[in-house]
């Protein structure tokens, strides 16, 4: 089972071109998405294309757990400056950062910001960066990062993430194996 985190940033309204690249290699994928991403992707096109329930938040207390696959990897796309800061210095105040936060060191992860070049020089996510590869992690930034204020159109690397992942491979991350979330 393939994890697809989408965080709040502009290419998110395309994610399902990720899905597709990924069922077509053979994945089967569920999406999770940070609170704020909801209102950037279309759910209703994503759970058809994945034949499963996007994910947002917590189930309330009480309910039950519905059964998931173990979790095999996980692509986080577009990574936010916001989740790549929170995830490095491990804070888990939303369902995605809290399945993020199981699965870093547990199954091979792929990250790929999306964040502007004012935001890609701060030395708090160079760091979390540095810290998030030191875990495991696979981090992809694009160079250059796009411009502070949107500017030209930047053509996602949803592509690129599929093949890092292929690169990375289950071997490569230490752990007790697939990550149940």
């Amino acid at each position: 089972m393939l994890l697809i985190v989408v965080c709040a940033a502009g290419p998110a309204a395309d994610v399902g071109t990720l899905v597709a690249l990924a069922r077509a290699d053979g994945w089967d994928c569920r999406v999770v998405c940070t609170p704020t991403a909801v209102s950037f992707v279309d759910i209703s096109a994503l759970e058809r294309l994945t034949g499963h329930p996007v994910r947002s938040s917590y189930r309330p207390a009480g309910t039950p757990r519905d059964p998931q696959p173990p979790v095999d990897a996980v692509v986080v796309a577009p990574a936010t400056f916001n989740t790549v800061n929170k995830l490095a210095a491990g804070l888990a105040d939303n369902y995605a950062l809290g399945v993020l936060a199981e699965c870093v060191g547990d199954v091979p992860v792929v990250i790929v910001p999306f964040v502007n070049a004012a935001l890609a020089r701060r030395a708090p996510f160079r760091r979390a960066v540095g810290e998030l590869r030191a875990e495991g992690a696979r981090v992809l930034l694009a160079e250059p990062p796009h411009p502070r204020g949107g500017g030209a159109a930047v053509a996602f690397p949803w592509g690129a993430a599929l093949t890092a992942l292929r690169e990375t491979g289950p071997g490569d991350q230490s752990g007790p194996g697939p990550a149940t979330v």
